[in-house]
């Protein structure tokens, strides 16, 4: 008996090892900042963990073999996420508009089954206690609320205007600019084209630039 609980603790501690490994293999990130794949990863690599330690017969290459390839699968996504919007906002999701100019955006409240007293949870969090207040509300791919009050400068609402070369067409639209203002406003920079750009916001009337 005591050879037994001896085997489960020290596969314990070696499973314990191997998941600290790859976590940080994975990449530093929040719990509050984790993706839907994220955790599904996660969440399998414990169970995975947990068959091991209840069945000691089981070899350890058994054990570490699916963890390890989950792992490669989730760093082999990640990088292509992070080369391709469209695969990030395919597993990440993207942000959604839930206030734009004060005024609530019922279908994309419904579209991310939202509700009104979720709302009103997330701004009171924000220290917001009336939707007068609230310019532009943002719900975040992480579930987190975004607040922008009224009463900041006209296009103080920063988002993303290119990323990864593309044109942010959806964001021009939310500050009331379109893609020949984007595109002049570069030119004036040295940038003739947005393809040479890997991130690009404004905000008080400030400009924000990463190169490719």
């Amino acid at each position: 008996m005591i050879e037994f609980y001896s085997l489960v603790a020290l596969r314990a501690v070696l499973l314990y090892i191997l998941i600290f490994i790859i976590f940080r293999l994975m990449g530093k990130r929040e719990v509050g900042e984790l993706s839907l794949l994220d955790l599904v990863v996660f969440m399998m690599i414990a169970e995975v963990a947990v068959f091991a330690i209840e069945d000691p017969y089981m070899s350890m290459f058994q054990a570490a073999f699916p963890m390890i390839l989950l792992m490669i699968l989730q760093i082999i996504l990640s990088w292509v996420s992070l080369k391709s919007k469209r695969i990030r906002e395919l597993f990440d999701g993207r942000p959604s508009i839930l206030i734009k100019d004060g005024e609530l955006v019922k279908s994309e409240m419904r579209k991310n089954r939202y509700n009104i007293d979720d709302l009103m949870q997330q701004l009171r969090e924000k220290e917001v206690f009336n939707l007068h207040e609230v310019s532009y509300a943002i719900l975040e791919p992480s579930g987190s609320l975004t607040v922008l009050r009224k009463g900041r400068e006209e296009g103080s609402l920063s988002l993303p205007l290119v990323m990864d070369g593309r044109v942010q067409q959806r964001h021009l639209d939310l500050i009331g600019k379109d893609e020949t203002w984007l595109k002049n406003e570069l030119g004036k920079m040295g940038y003739t084209s947005c393809k040479d750009i890997f991130f690009c916001s404004f905000e008080d009337g400030r400009w924000y630039i990463s190169s490719s």
